[in-house]
Formats: C-alpha cells, structure tokens, sequence
C-alpha cells in the first residue's frame, strides 16, 4: 500500500527552501517527519509513554546523532559502529532540549523521548540548524500535552547582510553567528559567538531570526493541520489544594522574606529557609504529612519564589545584600600553579574557577570526526564541575552535557582572541572550586588570565557575566539582576551570559522561561551588562595587565621552519630515523605538516631547552645547504685521505664533500699533511660539480694567489690507459646493418 504523504515547503530566500514531510517513514511513533534541505535529511521521532512516573520532573530524553553513512563514511577506529555522542551532538542535544522543556505542563511526568537522526548530509548545509523545526514538527502531529509550536534558525552576517541558516562557507566569513529558538510570540533562547559586535547589532540579529521562525513555524501549523490534529491525551494531574496553598504562604511568606532581606551567605541562607520549611511541616501530624507532604513542599517552594522576587521588585534588593546592578567583591590571582604553562584563579563571591594552560604542537589538536563536519581545532577549552564545588556529594558518571555545553561557551569567547599566527597548540582546562552564580563566566574570566600568564599574545582581554531577570506581568514592574546568585537563576525569568571584550560582545548564552519579554528589556539587560563587565575586565588587568612577553622558562617554545618537499625525506630519514634519533638528542618534539597552498612542508619544533632547538634548525639549514657558485665557505677538516682531505662546512654541519690534493695548493703536493691536518679550518671555494665525476668540487687553492713564476701544466693527453682503449677501438669490426 502506498503511503499518503502529507508535506510543506519554507521559503528561505536565495532559491533555498526546507521541506517538512510526514506519513512515509516511522509510522508507529507518536509523531515524526523527515526535514530536508538541499540533500540534508534530518529524520526526527517523537514518543511518551502513557504512564506517568512519580516524579517531580519530566524525564524528557533529547537524543540527536548523526549517522557516518548519511556522508558515505565509515566510523573511525576500531569498532566500525556509532558509539557515543560527540561533543558537536551533544551540544546540539542542549540546543533542542532547552527550548522543548519548558514548553511541557510541569506535572507531566511520562517518559518522553526526541530522537533526531542525520540521514542525508550535505556540505552546504549545517543539520543543527534544522534539529529544532523537526523536533517541534513532530511533537506538532502527536498527542502529547506541549504549549505552542517552536522552531530554531541560525542567524549570520555576510557583508553586513544578515543571512538564516548559512552555509559552513558563508560562517567563515560571518561576523555574527547565533542560534535562537523562539516561539511565534516570544523569543526563548539564544546562543552564539560574535565578532566584538555591539548590543544594537546583536538585537537586529535575533528581530531577523525570529521573523524567520515565525514561517516554519507557521509550516508546521499547515502540515498539523493537513495530517489531522489529534486530540491532547489526557493524563493524571497533580492535585491541587487552594485552602491549603493560602495557608502555607501565609506562615512561609513573612518569614522568607525576612531572611531574603537580611542579605545571608548561601549556605547560612539555605539553613534558614530549611528551618522555616522544617517549622511549617512541623504543625501537621504524620498522616497529614504522608498525605499531603508533597504538596506542602510544593506550596512552600512557590511561597519562597513569591517572597524573594517581591523582595528585588519593591525593594531593589536581593538574597545576598546587593543592589540590582551590583557585582559581587573579586579577586584574582595569577602564576599559582608552578608546573602549568599558565594558572589563574578567578574568584567572584562564591564562585571560584582556577583555570590552566598547556602549549602543544598541531599533532596535539582536537580532532573533530563527524559525518557533517571534520577538521581540528588548535585552540579548545574542557570544563570540570565536580559535586563538591556546590557542597554535594553524588556520583561522577563521566562529563556532563551540562560541562559540555558551558565549556564550550567558555571557548567561543575566547578563540576569536587568540591571534591567527599563534603557533602552539593550546588547551585551556577550567576546574570549578566553588558555584554560586555563573561558573561558565568565571571560566571566561580565568581563562583569560591564564592565557596571558602562559605568554598567549591575546588580542584583547575577555570577561563574563551572568545577567537575570524578575518581572511582574500585572504590575509592569521588572528587575535586571548583574551578576546573579544560584537561587537568582532558578528564581528568574531569564538567565543571560554575555562575554565581552571592552569593545564588543563575543559570545552569549541566553534562556528566557516568561512569554513576550520585550526587546525595550532584553536592550536594557545589555546596557546594564555592559556596565558590569567593564568592572570585572578592570579586575583582570589590574591582575595581569597585558599577556607576558614569552612563555614561562619551564614551557616549550615553539619555532616553526619552512623547508621545499623535496627535503621532508632527509629530515625523516629511512624509517623515521633520523627524526627519531634527532628528537632523542635535542630534547624536542618535532612535528612536519604541509602547507596545502605553498605545497611546502611546515617543521614544528617544541622544546623547553632553546639549544636542543637551535640544535635541530641547524640539521635543518644544514639538510637544505647548498653551495653557490664561485663563492667561498668555511670549511674544517674531519678526515684525512692519500688523495685529498675530506672537509665539512662550517655554517652547515654534516655536510662533507671532498678537496682533492690537487686543489690544496699551485705547488705540486705529494703528502696532503704537508699542507693540512686534522682539525684545521680555512675557506674554500666552490667549483660546482665536475661534469666527469658529477661530484661536488672545492678548491683551497683557488683562493690562494699564484707563487711568482707559477707556470700552468698543460692539460693531461691521453695516458697509456687511454691508448690502450684507443687501440681496441680501433682493432673493433664495424658493425653490420
């Protein structure tokens, strides 16, 4: 039976389109569509359980992959079989997840899963940029219980043009690049690096994108509409008790905003709310608690949101003491580990990162290996967030999306600061010691000092901070919070992270959990942000004012040598031989790359002792010695022979050729330590090559004058051998046709 296959097209402009089509493949999934554009084909299914979990969260699973076949590839390795996530996927998983979460009722607990496959790739289009449509397309032909419909685009800026979902090509020329997710009314997430743009800049872009948003989104409206809308599902819902909510705020509601306001530490804070939630609970009986025990925790958690927004909106005063616009005391310090090629510490209230550096070679890049994407990246950044930095204790189950994703904010806004011409290799590694507040800004900010204190010639200085958001829909009364605590961020109505350079904005990272927020406050949380980052950008050059002049005396430095092809195999040697042997002696780590475009070959040499390397760029410059001729060397004598000496030299070590005794001297020599020794060293000239011998021919006495009454021997006729040869030719019968 043929399939009924039910399809919309999204124009994009430029005689691109994205088609989303159903009913062909997938058939017993709550919901799925096959997305494309060009020859990229993103296959995405939805699926949630009927059953409820009794849980206090939904356990929703956003799983994206990209399969090696969909570019007519194998998987690296040993195993040939996708196996776990990359890192370019689980940030897409990130991308998706915190867009779709908030958007499902907060007591829907069923197990819930978004799968999204790469299937088709092609070059000219990046598949994230569509993982959002096709999860939101999905879950559009299901049954299960979602707010509205959503859709993500990429947003660049080619020639001040901007442009919706560019090309890899067109990025490399971008100055902006932004992924943002948006409903039709309101915009939910942003995230994206920058080229030191302004906020004015960075708002167009998002205006542009959600324009683009609202056609896919109404695509999927079409399509829903076409396959046939099924009816919501019902589910168990949580209980409610109205007579119970108003009496728990009110024995919560005074006493939380009493210790709100006496602006505690986070922990001192955290006893005190614990007390009070203790002291509610205490007034009912054991019954009343196994009854209704989950609800009072519920009701007190809305009376603490309640009383502690209330707090910053009438008051302009927050959990810890601060103002709205004030940032928490910093201190920073530089050098602290005395083994990395460069430490800092950052430290913002309670949040601590101590971040280090290490200089490598090409060969110690990342490797990235995806179907939709290969190369290295010679500047990469991994963050570490381990249980204790919050106080907790639970188990370490390998890296986090969480570490992944903040990890990789960290590095978008530092790279575009690393000079094109830095020639190491360079790994920053963030360990979080402590978390109140934005870890992944602390990051930016320890970074950026370590990379100056590791003698990284940073273009401009980076810091970060972390902005949020209180409004009151009822009243208009809204709060920019800078700089915000733990609790601000699950409190809030928008978490923001800005990085910036002090002319510009680099990276951002942004979640949105209120409808319609205006872009008159998404502008004024940009100026206060801009006010706040050049007060911690002041903390980090009044540590360290400009990258140190060179790396630390322990570091390796790096020297890179370029030399013809034709001189690789000498430098290798037969086997890896030479390099091999070369690398043992120096103490130096040598690597050999070719330049695609000059064809020529690139010598990294790395080393903490400046003689190993001028060690091997010697080898170098003595492999592609040559001689010019007529003019004069240095040489010295390494071998003595009956007929002549063996000479090296002396601006290029291990090169050797031979000056034959007739070339010693105009006098006639019989011994050749009549007139040179072991060991001694003198200027000869180069003759080229002797067209009989076709070696290389040197001359000592061609640089001496001629002693007076010199008389020049004629040249040699033919000696009795040649005579001999002569009159066997002669004796020869001709040859025969």
């Amino acid at each position: 039976m043929i399939p009924k296959v039910f399809r919309e097209v999204i124009d994009l402009g430029d005689g691109r389109e994205i088609s989303i089509e159903t009913g062909k493949l997938a058939k017993q999934a709550h919901g799925s569509v096959v997305v494309q554009s060009g020859k990229c084909m993103l296959l995405c299914t939805v699926v949630s359980n009927y059953e409820q979990k009794d849980l206090p969260f939904l356990p929703l699973t956003v799983d994206y992959r990209e399969k090696f076949a969909a570019a007519g590839r194998y998987p690296g390795g040993f195993f040939k079989r996708e196996a776990r996530p990359s890192d370019g996927e689980v940030l897409t998983m990130r991308l998706v997840d915190r867009v779709l979460r908030p958007l499902f009722p907060k007591d829907y607990s069923a197990e819930t899963q978004v799968m999204i496959q790469l299937m088709s790739h092609d070059d000219d289009v990046m598949p994230d940029a569509m993982a959002g449509l096709a999860a939101s397309a999905a879950i559009q032909l299901s049954d299960f219980p979602f707010e509205c419909a959503i859709s993500e685009a990429r947003v660049g800026r080619v020639n001040g043009e901007f442009v919706i979902n560019p090309t890899r090509t067109q990025l490399a020329e971008s100055d902006i690049e932004m992924m943002i997710g948006a409903s039709a009314d309101s915009v939910m997430m942003v995230e994206g690096e920058m080229d030191e743009i302004s906020e004015e800049d960075m708002i167009e872009a998002i205006k542009f994108a959600h324009e683009a948003i609202k056609k896919q989104i109404d695509a999927q409206m079409k399509l829903a509409d076409a396959f046939g809308r099924k009816e919501v599902r019902e589910y168990e819902q949580g209980t409610e008790d109205e007579e119970l909510e108003k009496k728990i705020h009110e024995l919560a509601y005074d006493k939380v905003y009493a210790v709100a306001k006496a602006g505690s530490a986070k922990h001192e804070r955290s006893e005190a709310f614990a007390a009070i939630k203790d002291e509610i609970k205490a007034t009912y009986s054991e019954e009343e608690l196994e009854e209704k025990g989950g609800l009072i925790s519920d009701y007190y958690r809305k009376a603490e949101k309640a009383a502690v927004r209330d707090l910053t909106l009438n008051e302009g005063m927050r959990l810890d003491g601060r103002k709205t616009d004030e940032i928490r005391p910093i201190w920073c310090e530089i050098d602290y580990l005395p083994s990395t090629h460069g430490s800092a510490i950052f430290t913002r209230g309670e949040t601590q990162a101590l971040a280090t550096v290490t200089l490598g070679t090409s060969r110690d890049a990342n490797k990235i290996d995806m179907p939709s994407h290969e190369g290295e990246e010679n500047f990469y950044l991994h963050y570490n967030f381990p249980p204790f930095c919050p106080g907790e204790a639970r188990p370490i189950r390998g890296t986090s999306r969480r570490e992944v994703g903040h990890g990789n904010l960290a590095q978008r806004a530092l790279k575009g600061m690393i000079p094109a011409d830095c020639p190491y290799t360079v790994r920053v590694v963030s360990e979080v010691l402590e978390s109140n507040g934005s870890s992944s800004m602390a990051t930016v900010c320890s970074g950026t000092m370590a990379l100056m204190d590791a003698g990284v010639q940073l273009k401009k200085p980076v810091s970060g901070i972390a902005m949020g958001l209180i409004s009151d829909a009822d009243s208009g009364k809204y709060a920019v919070l800078s700089d915000i605590l733990g609790d601000e961020d699950h409190l809030g109505d928008m978490d923001f992270k800005v990085t910036v350079t002090a002319d510009g904005i680099t990276a951002c990272q942004m979640d949105i959990k209120v409808k319609g927020l205006s872009y008159e406050i998404l502008v004024n949380a940009l100026k206060q942000a801009r006010d706040g980052r050049l007060h911690i950008l002041t903390k980090l050059t009044d540590t360290i004012a400009e990258p140190a002049a060179d790396v630390k005396p322990h570091s390796p430095k790096m020297v890179t040598r370029t030399i013809p092809n034709e001189f690789i195999g000498a430098l290798i040697g037969p086997g890896g031989k030479v390099i091999q042997e070369l690398q043992k002696e120096t103490g130096t780590t040598i690597v050999i790359n070719e330049d695609p475009v000059t064809e020529e070959g690139i010598v990294e040499i790395l080393g903490t002792d400046q003689d190993g390397i001028d060690a091997v760029l010697t080898k170098i410059d003595s492999l592609m010695f040559k001689p010019q001729l007529n003019e004069s060397y240095q040489v010295k004598v390494i071998k003595m022979l009956d007929f002549g000496a063996v000479v090296e030299y002396l601006d290029a070590p291990g090169n050797e050729t031979l000056l034959h005794v007739s070339e010693l001297a105009w006098e006639r020599t019989e011994n050749v330590s009549d007139v040179v020794n072991m060991g001694d060293e003198f200027e000869v000239k180069y003759l080229g090559t002797d067209p009989r011998t076709r070696k290389e021919k040197v001359s000592r006495k061609a640089l001496l004058e001629k002693p007076e009454g010199y008389v020049e021997r004629p040249p040699r006729r033919n000696n009795d051998r040649d005579r001999g040869r002569n009159d066997r030719n002669r004796d020869r019968k001709p040859r025969r046709d």
